[in-house]
């Protein structure tokens, strides 16, 4: 059962004394420090799928546990979202959190309407309230609505997406001004994803359905069969799910093309051996794996052993990056399925999500892996012409469940041009 604290709307206690309360701990359960080297050298290390679906880190919420029942207050019997809203009319501009959820879908129904909409790229209060890098301004002048229309629209978008508009009184601030050249503007998105033969379904259907269907941001997908007659300028962003085959060799300087005039390319997990191999060469880690004491019979144990098959691990993250607009932490819980290590940048703002030292939090991992793992980097930026290769080794879509890091894959796609 959910009961709601007296102190805030926003912190809910799970209230274990039900006959459920053994897969509620499990599902709540994190791994501590003093544990993790267990889960290095399980003995039976081969799993059929997930070896951690922990709730907490798979939303990126802040949680603890305590047996105190003082700040228990009504049972919560309704969980809808809470309809936005605009705090009042503005002659001058409004402003929003990239912390809220749906930010990013509020942001397209702007950009649709040929609104402009600015992010800022560094922190600043205004009217006595703060505000984090990413948060975003639709100024009131020189729009295509007047500013009666504007209010309404925004009134409308504030209530679909659940977000809180606010209407500061000045332009002046502390830290940047809301005319600074900080705040950058965003383009509006046009997106194609690779499907077809050899891309892993699983994947291209989760971005689908984080686009489409949850944030309402239309993408178009785009089969390998179909890639010779497809006029890639027209888009803005083309996303390569998870990728393994040679059927897209055909197409390398078509997607070259596409990057060197402009165009943004974000590869995932096995794309980016496709990337360093064909389009751009990606610093990858790897390992000489010798089997030792492994007997004929237990080799399948042995290199099964090897499969990361999912589970949970602390990064350590730049907020100021826009790729990490709206984490409000400066760790990312992440979830990785794959075994693509890639090195870090000799520059160290050109590393926004880097793995820790210790960054075990749920689930298995051999040894070889780990030392891969450890201080290697997640998401990488490679330029390339006019354009750019986002490189992104971990599943930040997984199954529609990880919310998380789901804004890693938005950013890089509304913040793609400032990166």
């Amino acid at each position: 059962r959910l009961k709601m604290t007296v102190e805030t709307w926003d912190t809910f206690l799970n209230v274990m004394n039900n006959n459920r309360n053994t897969v509620v701990i499990d599902l709540t359960k994190k791994e501590e420090e003093e544990e993790n080297e267990s889960l290095v050298n399980k003995f039976d290390s081969l799993f059929y799928d997930i070896s951690a679906w922990t709730f907490p880190l798979a939303f990126n919420v802040n949680y603890s546990k305590t047996n105190s029942t003082k700040l228990l207050g009504d049972e919560v019997t309704d969980l809808s979202n809470k309809p936005g809203s605009v705090e009042n009319k503005s002659d001058y501009a409004y402003v929003f959190e990239a912390h809220e959820y749906y930010a990013p879908s509020a942001v397209y129904e702007l950009l649709k309407r040929d609104i402009r909409v600015r992010v800022a790229t560094r922190k600043f209060s205004v009217d006595g309230n703060n505000y984090d890098y990413g948060t975003y301004l639709v100024p009131v002048q020189n729009q295509v609505l007047n500013s009666e229309d504007l209010y309404n629209l925004l009134k409308k978008v504030s209530k679909q997406t659940y977000i809180d508009i606010k209407a500061p009184s000045t332009g002046i601030t502390l830290g940047i001004d809301l005319g600074s050249d900080y705040f950058k503007k965003i383009e509006t998105p046009k997106i194609g994803m690779l499907v077809g033969e050899g891309v892993r379904s699983y994947d291209a259907g989760e971005i689908w359905h984080l686009l489409d269907t949850r944030f309402k941001i239309p993408l178009t997908k785009i089969d390998i069969k179909d890639l010779r007659s497809i006029d890639l300028s027209s888009y803005t962003h083309f996303i390569m799910p998870d990728y393994t085959g040679d059927d897209l060799k055909t197409f390398k300087g078509k997607i070259e093309s596409f990057i060197s005039n402009g165009g943004t390319l974000i590869g995932y997990r096995n794309s980016i051996n496709w990337i360093s191999d064909n389009i751009a060469e990606v610093d990858l880690r790897s390992n000489d794996l010798t089997a030792q004491d492994v007997s004929y019979a237990d080799r399948e144990k042995f290199y099964g052993a090897q499969q990361t098959g999912g589970a949970i691990f602390k990064s350590i993250i730049d907020k100021s990056h826009p790729v990490n607009y709206g984490v409000e932490t400066t760790t990312l819980p992440l979830f990785r399925n794959s075994n693509i290590y890639m090195n870090k940048s000799e520059d160290s703002f050109d590393n926004p999500i880097v793995y820790s030292s210790n960054p075990i939090l749920s689930g298995y991992i051999s040894e070889e892996n780990l030392s891969l793992l450890k201080g290697s980097t997640p998401f990488k930026i490679v330029k390339n012409g006019k354009g750019k290769i986002i490189l992104i080794t971990d599943n930040t879509n997984f199954r529609a469940f990880w919310y998380g890091t789901n804004r890693i894959l938005l950013n890089s796609i509304f913040h793609s041009n400032i990166m």
